[in-house]
């Protein structure tokens, strides 16, 4: 066991730190007189966990100075609808990056609705075209906002990704299947684990990195990982907590934020650990934010950070 106390990854520090890049770059495109960069938000229903998200991201964007829009659409908009809204974005010039909030409701098929959205608009990397420039080795403009932070949290941690094993538990086409991708881009050894994998322990003890994204509170714990490992996590749980004191005056209980790692059992054991909140969560945002600006520079034939 780490006899150390593990490094934490600090996501808020290193997101701050993309951020500021891509606020001096867009200070510098407004002092030439530049259009600045516009990004969209497609929120469909009224799932309050979506509304927190979509929010942050728009406070995020006109922090930065990125001109920002949600579409806030009814949870039984039919998919022509939906399909003629992303067609209206697609041709509106002062549109460069449209985002889709995930999930959507049962009706409406992500695939099928991702496909007609123009991938050069495509600000979470997910139309096909660019998941398959990601299976062809290439980079796309916009990767997938989780794993692109993921990335950059393990290189600003000069973590070695050429050669690890990397133990990816999750399969979603939002983080495990591109996060997959990406780290064999990298040059990594990858196993993807998933729920119908057998011996799941056996596995993730032979991670040099395990990220975690499988939406389970406290999922992974101590015995599952092995000493000095890096440990990733992805998840965002809302567990309920009460205090004896609330529960004797009787209180109601409140929650708060918990990852898929076990993190009091498991951080003493790993050599870097994200935390909960705090850790990847920042990161997916400010990437975010970067790939609006590089398809904004890529539309408007310009060079970007």
């Amino acid at each position: 066991m780490n006899s150390t106390q593990p490094t934490l990854i600090d996501g808020k520090r290193i997101a701050a730190e993309h951020l500021s890049q891509l606020k001096r770059q867009l200070s510098q495109w407004q002092s030439q007189g530049r259009r600045m960069p516009g990004l969209t938000v497609v929120r469909v229903g009224d799932d309050p966990a979506s509304g927190v998200y979509v929010n942050k991201k728009a406070k995020t964007a006109q922090e930065l100075g990125i001109t920002s829009h949600i579409e806030h659409l009814s949870d039984n908009i039919s998919k022509s609808q939906m399909m003629d809204t992303l067609e209206r974005l697609n041709a509106d010039d002062n549109v460069d990056a449209v985002l889709v909030q995930l999930p959507l409701p049962d009706h409406l098929d992500a695939l099928e609705i991702m496909q007609h959205l123009d991938p050069a608009k495509d600000a979470d990397g997910f139309h096909p075209v660019n998941l398959g420039l990601l299976m062809a080795g290439a980079h796309p403009v916009a990767p997938p906002c989780t794993p692109a932070g993921i990335i950059a949290l393990l290189k600003a941690y000069d973590v070695p990704l050429a050669g690890s094993h990397a133990v990816v538990i999750g399969r979603s086409m939002i983080v495990g299947k591109p996060l997959a991708l990406m780290l064999l881009n990298e040059s990594a050894t990858v196993s993807v684990c998933h729920s119908k994998t057998q011996n799941l322990s056996a596995m993730t003890r032979q991670a040099d990195i395990l990220i975690a994204a499988v939406g389970k509170p406290h999922f992974i714990n101590a015995n599952m990982i092995k000493a000095d490992a890096v440990v990733m996590d992805v998840g965002i749980n809302r567990r309920e907590t009460a205090a004896l004191s609330a529960e004797v005056s009787g209180a109601s209980s409140t929650s708060k934020l918990v990852g898929d790692i076990d993190f009091d059992n498991v951080a003493p054991k790993a050599r870097l650990i994200t935390p909960v909140p705090g850790g990847v969560g920042p990161m997916t945002i400010a990437m975010l934010m970067r790939n609006t600006v590089a398809l904004y520079a890529q539309r408007q034939g310009i060079a970007a950070l």
